[in-house]
């Protein structure tokens, strides 16, 4: 099991499944929201929080394609950014 941070251990842990019904009650409304999101995606979030699985080199690339794709804009044709996708190391 992924090692879970100290601060979200006690309200989230897959072997318990989620712990965020006393942010429904809350007065802040973004955390009303984010706990509406936990409890819409319970089943994907203790999927993600238990598997050792991670997207992190995915995501690690697809941010470098944006950050070449918007340093790119406006300057040169998609052959010179296919380049330098491909050899940017």
């Amino acid at each position: 099991m992924p090692i879970i941070p100290d601060t979200a251990n006690h309200h989230i842990r897959p072997a318990h499944g989620l712990r965020a019904r006393f942010w429904h009650s809350t007065a802040i409304p973004h955390l009303v929201s984010f706990a509406n999101g936990l409890t819409r995606d319970r089943d994907a979030v203790i999927t993600g929080l238990s598997l050792p699985y991670s997207s992190g080199r995915v995501e690690g690339a697809v941010n470098k394609i944006k950050m070449l794709k918007r340093q790119m804009f406006g300057r040169a044709n998609t052959d010179l950014l296919r380049k330098r996708i491909l050899l940017k190391p």
